[in-house]
């Protein structure tokens, strides 16, 4: 986006802040460089595979979720974990899959932290009666995210997750942010969706009335990136900022000169 800021807001009618919504990599855990090929390496030896043939599989199920997440983004329908093992020929729940699930699991763990600031910020939304909720497109089961949240001490904090992979959609699908709206029981309109991908955190949640906050620190690869003239609503430069965004809303205010711009 060449101008990442254009505030919708109308002070003489604000819309109250009922629900803030919160994408999960790069925004709920933040964002750093994660070697994907490596990961299926991880896998394959973790599955058992004769050393000669597990780059072959790794390179299979490399290209399996690649294929899959394009899909995602030219036709926004979704994928899961077993879905590309199944398409390598993998039944995901044999005994040689089941350890290299285990063994891909431990090699994200690191990568799954849960920002340091998160809970407080999430303390501070329900203290004041807004709804914190979670919409993330992921290959990943709803009990493997609730197993980061709960290492991270934040799933208390949660009040509703919506995962793609539980739904045939992924953002920018409006279906999914509907669905992620009704899942904190609160209207569009007073929902903010928070997250770090432009045409998925802001497109998407704007084109079904919410507002979104973008961050917009994470080095997004320029073959997931989707052209779009979306612009938010406020900028984060820290994830704190969600809240001075927030209260300014909530208060009929217009967004804090600040968050304005991208830096």
């Amino acid at each position: 986006m060449s101008e990442p800021f254009a505030p919708d807001l109308e002070i003489r009618h604000p819309r109250p802040v009922g629900a803030v919504i919160f994408d999960w990599g790069g925004t709920i855990t933040p964002w750093h460089e994660v070697d994907l090929y490596a990961q299926w390496q991880v896998f394959a030896r973790g599955y058992g595979a004769l050393a000669c043939a597990q780059s072959d599989l790794a390179a299979r199920l490399f290209a399996a979720e690649d294929a899959g997440w394009m899909r995602a983004r030219e036709a926004n329908t979704s994928m899961r974990l077993n879905d590309i093992l199944q398409e390598c020929g993998l039944d995901p729940r044999s005994d040689p899959a089941m350890a290299a699930i285990r063994a891909y699991e431990e090699f994200w763990d690191p990568h799954t932290l849960t920002h340091p600031d998160i809970a407080e910020l999430w303390v501070w939304l329900r203290d004041r009666g807004i709804k914190v909720g979670v919409l993330s497109n992921t290959i990943w089961s709803r009990s493997r995210h609730e197993a980061v949240f709960q290492r991270d001490e934040v799933l208390h904090l949660v009040d509703a997750a919506v995962y793609s992979s539980e739904t045939p959609w992924v953002k920018p699908a409006r279906q999914i942010f509907l669905a992620a709206a009704l899942s904190v029981g609160v209207d569009p309109e007073h929902c903010v969706f928070v997250g770090d991908r432009s045409y998925e955190d802001v497109h998407g949640p704007q084109a079904t009335g919410m507002r979104a906050i973008w961050i917009p620190h994470s080095n997004i690869p320029e073959y997931q990136q989707v052209s779009h003239d979306a612009t938010p609503d406020a900028v984060a430069h820290e994830i704190l900022d969600v809240r001075r965004a927030v209260q300014a809303w909530t208060a009929g205010e217009a967004t804090p000169a600040d968050l304005q711009h991208a830096r």
